[in-house]
Parts: structure tokens; sequence; C-alpha cells
């Protein structure tokens, strides 16, 4: 469980820094129910031990009763729990070895890179427990979210969530080695990382754990692909991730992601909780982090990268999809817009057909409105005729009535000669001012 005040966001603005001093020692058991792990076989997923002795935990919700602005972190409700447990829904993964050549073809050597290219985070290399908002010169695809802006973070990880929180480490990450890491220990340590436009990367060189410095520095990578694949780097991994004490910080490695719902605080009270739910989670195979080694994810189509109710029902790219009209997306109702898709009751409206909300006039309804349409709208023959009609009659007027009703005739007749020069031109081209018969009308009329 988490105290209020630990609970409390925070509202960061560009360049900022995020201290976790007082972020609570967390049960890393807590979500490992929801873990997965594979061999990089799409059709194999086998779930850890830990998952099978902590079955019911999962049931539980692990709130925070923190009012006003408070945040819970909590697994899925029961009816939810499908989406966690498939894997293959949003990213596959694979292994390399050391003795690989794509291993040495995946590593980022930033000590190539030119000085301007590669930025040495000042705050981050001289702290402990610290994060530090940076952004993307790209937008990033996570879980089918275009992600601009991230949160770096001495523990070995980067917070990928809208919200910032004192429990950053609990979902919505991309850790390649996430555990309790103290970079002021040492001035060879750093946090380092470049962004050249379609790749970021970060790199936490020559680390150590706090309070076991002597066992020896890390240094690993993550980098971040405009395409969206994610790449886990090892270059010194002295001691086995493991053996890595999880007490005073959790270690995790992996993805994971969450939405955030608002719930009622209480039964008495009509202000609102917002809870965090963890939706997935990809865990990796701790074993096969060695020196040398490296992991990629792939990712997969989602619905959220449908534009149109065609491809949202039809593509052969993804499943479960539906499509809201409301909002113009197309959605299976877990992700990040979770709460949107229920405030506009979207998951009734995606239970309808595209021609639902692109109803097609059938032919004979379509030629009957074209019939009464040409009925009711006077042809310009007609129009120029009662015109010219209206001109003779003026005409023929009596003297005597004339001197009567001089001012308004004259009105009436200026009126039908214009308009009949219009027609004229309506007829014979769109009236642009070129045109000498407009020009003259135009004239008249002024």
């Amino acid at each position: 469980m988490f105290s209020e005040e630990e609970a409390k966001l925070e509202d960061l603005g560009d360049g900022k820094s995020i201290t976790m001093e007082d972020t609570p020692a967390f049960d890393a058991d807590a979500y490992r129910e929801t873990a997965l792990r594979t061999d990089g076989n799409t059709a194999s997923f086998q779930r850890t031990r830990g998952d099978q002795q902590n079955q019911e935990k999962h049931r539980e919700a692990r709130n925070v009763q923190a009012d006003g602005g408070g945040v819970d972190i909590s697994p899925l409700p029961d009816n939810m729990t499908r989406v966690v447990e498939d894997s293959q829904k949003y990213y596959i993964w694979e292994s390399f070895g050391p003795t690989e050549r794509k291993t040495e073809y995946l590593w980022v050597d930033l000590n190539n890179l030119h000085k301007s290219q590669v930025r040495i985070h000042g705050i981050l290399s001289n702290t402990h427990r610290q994060a530090a908002r940076v952004a993307l010169s790209f937008d990033f695809p996570f879980y089918g979210h275009n992600v601009r802006q991230i949160i770096v973070a001495t523990g070995g990880f980067l917070f990928m969530g809208e919200i910032t929180h004192r429990m950053l480490t609990a979902t919505q990450y991309v850790a390649p080695l996430m555990a309790n890491f103290d970079p002021s220990f040492s001035k060879n340590s750093t946090v380092r990382y470049m962004d050249n436009g379609t790749l970021f990367v970060v790199q936490w060189d020559m680390v150590r754990l706090k309070d076991r410095e002597n066992e020896g520095a890390f240094t690993f990578q993550a980098a971040l692909h405009s395409n969206g694949t994610i790449i886990f780097n090892y270059r010194e991994i002295p001691v086995p991730v493991e053996k890595i004490n999880s007490t005073e910080h959790p270690v995790k490695v992996g993805l994971s992601d969450a939405f955030m719902a608002f719930l009622p605080a209480s039964q008495l009270s009509d202000s609102k909780q917002r809870t965090i739910y963890e939706y997935h989670r990809v865990e990796i195979d701790t074993t096969k982090i060695v020196s040398g080694s490296a992991f990629e994810f792939t990712p997969l189509p989602t619905c959220l990268q449908h534009t149109s109710c065609e491809l949202c029902f039809t593509s052969n790219l993804t499943s479960d999809c539906g499509w809201c009209n409301t909002l113009q997306r197309c959605s299976d109702g877990i992700d990040r817009h979770r709460q949107e898709w229920l405030d506009y009751n979207c998951p009734e409206e995606s239970k309808g057909k595209c021609e639902d909300y692109n109803p097609v006039l059938p032919e004979a309804t379509m030629s009957s409105f074209n019939n009464l349409s040409l009925e009711l709208t006077p042809s310009l023959a007609d129009l120029e005729e009662h015109s010219v009609t209206r001109v003779k009659a003026l005409l023929s007027l009596d003297c005597r009535d004339h001197n009567a009703t001089l001012k308004s005739d004259r009105m009436w007749m200026i009126l039908a000669w214009f308009l009949k020069g219009l027609l004229e031109c309506i007829k014979n081209a769109v009236c642009a001012p070129h045109k000498p018969c407009c020009k003259m009308k135009v004239a008249l009329l002024f």
C-alpha cells in the first residue's frame, strides 16, 4: 500500500527533475501475476512460477485512499484479465547472445558520435533516485499511442506515461534494467542520450548498485526507433540480474502500459479517484541478460492505427476492433483512451456497422429526389422570359399613370435588365471580371 503523500501527482514543466527519495519499497510480486515470458517464438507463452503462486493476487486492487487528486495502482478487474494474458497482442521479442553478429549491430556506440550529438545529463549523472523529462524529436509509437515526451530515471528505465507521479516504477515503462542504481557514487558514472530524428538512445554508463558498489559497474542502453521498435543492449553486466536485491527498489526488465480511469472515491462522496490499471506487461527472461547480449522488441499492429471505419472492421492485421463514430476512433476499448471510450458510450456504438454511420440512399429514392429538385428549380429560360415580360409591361403604361409611378418603375426596369444580362452570363460561362457583359451590368448597377 502507498501513503497519501506518496500518491500525490506532480505537475512538472519541461526540463524539471522528479525526486523519488520518498518512494516506498515496492513489493515486486504485486505485479508479477500479469507478467509473461517467451523465448521469442510467437506461438509459445509460459507463465512464471510467481504467476501460478500469486494467481489470486491480481484480483485484489492495491488502492490508495487519497482524497482529491490521488492515484491508485491496480491490476485489471476480473473481466479484463484476458488482455494481460496475451503478450502477442502488442509486441514480439527476440534475444541475441554475445556471439551473435546482430548483437554488435544493435549496439549504438555513443563514443563514435560527435560530442554535439550526445548529451550527458548533469542532474541524472550526479544524483540518486532522480528522473528528468526529455522531449523527443519524433513521435514514438508505444502500445499504439504516439509518445513525444518521456522521463529518464537513474534507476535504469524510461517512464512513458502522460501523468507523472511518485510511483513511476509501477507501470508504463520501458525498462532495460530497472534497479537501485546510484550514478552519484562515481564521477565515471553517467546517464547519456542522443536523438537523431529517427532514433533515441539512453545509456546508463558505468553505474553501480546502491550499497553494492564494489560488485562492479553496469553499462547498458535502451534505443527507441521511430517505427516503434525497442532495443535493449547490455555491454557490461557484472552481477546476474536474478541476484539483484529488490527490497529498496523494484527490479524489472521489459515493457508495460496502463490506462487511467476515474472511479468514485467512496459511496458517500461525489468525488472521483484516479486509478491506474496496468493492462499489459512484457517481461523477458532475465537469465539471458549477460554482458554482450541484446533484446529486440517488434511492435504489432493495433486497432488505434486504423483511421476509418472500413479499415477498423475489415483489416486482417488486428482483431476485436470496434469503431466509435463519435470519437472517429478505432479501438478494442483497452488502451490509454479507455475513460474517454466509456464516457462517449463507445462500447455500444462500436457494435454497429459502417453503413449505420454513412447510410447509402436506395437508387429509386435518389432518382425521385433528383426529379423533385428539377421540378422545384425554375429554368434560366423561364426567368429570362419573366423579366422581359415585366419590362414590356412597364413600357406600355399610360403616360398619366407613368408620372405617378415613375420612380418605382424605373427601379424595376433597371433590376429586370440587369437580371436578364446576368442570366446570359451564367448561361454562357461562370461570370468573371474579364467578361464584357458582366463589366457592363456591374457598371450600370453602381
